[in-house]
């Protein structure tokens, strides 16, 4: 279960708020990517996440996909920082799996020998070739991950919350739309002037007052709302507030007011105040981020214990390998048929 924190690499040459030391140095071995206390990544390891993961974008989106823009940051950018982050992350877990004691059995080493085999042989040439890679290259990536996911097993393994019904409530409704806002060519958001905000609460009147005379809700949803789905089914926590609170007071049937959010005017009907496989589904969903909350804490502290150094010219310099023999991406999806994440 690999889960994201802060980053390792946000700074260099001071601390950060939790007292972590960065470190300038020119000392790096051969391919060295970064070092995080005795343990390192080189070149060829970081290329294997990097590649997977671009081949995967490619394989749904297509190549032309790279021509995004996310927040001012390209889409490769985006996913090298991705990469370098899930990485370091594993490595640094490794460290903690040395700290409490907790190793990988020969049945999992023999697991991580057979999954590195399977991929390894899966490569063709010219992959091993601009990957830099070996098989013990492959066997190190997945021994590494394998532990880092042990290591969470281990720390987590006595936290098991009681989660209440009412806790874990999931409802379901159905809701209408009118927007207080417009895209631009880019997709940005402009929000709409004040005389068109009116407009729409005018409309949204309308459509209640619409509503409350008994006019089918479904059909409503389908000449109204600007929203392109009608129907919701949530807990407590995963709307904006304001929807959350007035579809959490409805009863079955009930109909809301003029319920705004950021995106607009909201006339929200309760389809269900309880659903008993959501909410069971939410349980779960529930007892895993607490998992994960104690283990964040734990990791936190860890990690600001520790002296990490990037070689950031070596790191400026990587980019996506552009071949089209290079299509290599099933390094995950292998690991995940050996170890269940």
């Amino acid at each position: 279960m690999i889960v994201c924190f802060a980053g390792l690499f946000s700074a260099c040459g001071n601390k950060d708020e939790s007292g972590t030391k960065f470190v300038l140095t020119t000392g790096f071995g051969k391919d060295e990517i970064f070092r995080i206390e005795t343990i390192s990544c080189k070149l060829p390891e970081i290329m294997v996440y990097l590649t997977n993961s671009q081949n995967q974008y490619e394989g749904v989106f297509g190549s032309s996909i790279w021509d995004a823009d996310i927040e001012g940051t390209t889409l490769e950018q985006n996913v090298k920082d991705t990469a370098l982050a899930r990485i370091a992350q594993i490595k640094t877990m490794n460290l903690l799996a040395k700290q409490h004691g907790v190793e990988l059995s020969e049945q999992e080493m023999e697991q991580v020998t057979e999954a590195a085999g399977i991929y390894y042989n899966s490569l063709n040439e010219k992959e091993k070739e601009l990957l830099g890679v070996t098989e013990e290259t492959i066997t190190t990536l997945y021994r590494e991950y394998a532990l880092a996911n042990k290591v969470y097993g281990y720390i987590i393994k006595d936290i098991n919350p009681e989660i209440s019904d009412d806790e874990a409530r999931t409802i379901t409704v159905q809701h209408i739309l009118i927007k207080t806002y417009a895209l631009d060519g880019t997709g940005a958001k402009i929000e709409y002037t004040q005389t068109a905000r009116d407009d729409a609460y005018e409309r949204a009147q309308t459509v209640l007052k619409l509503a409350r005379e008994g006019t089918d809700f479904g059909e409503l949803i389908e000449k109204y709302s600007e929203d392109n789905k009608g129907t919701y089914s949530f807990g407590k926590g995963d709307m904006e507030k304001s929807f959350e609170d007035a579809a959490f007071n409805l009863e079955t049937g009930e109909i809301s007011g003029i319920v705004e959010t950021e995106y607009g005017y909201h006339i929200i009907k309760c389809i269900s105040t309880f659903n008993r496989e959501e909410t069971d589904a939410n349980k779960v969903k529930i007892v895993e981020e607490r998992k994960k909350e104690v283990f964040g804490q734990e990791y936190d502290t860890f990690v600001g214990t520790l002296t990490r150094n990037l070689n950031e010219s070596l790191w400026n310099s990587v980019t996506f390998i552009h071949d089209p023999e290079v299509k290599t991406s099933s390094f995950f999806d292998i690991y995940g048929q050996y170890f269940k994440e």
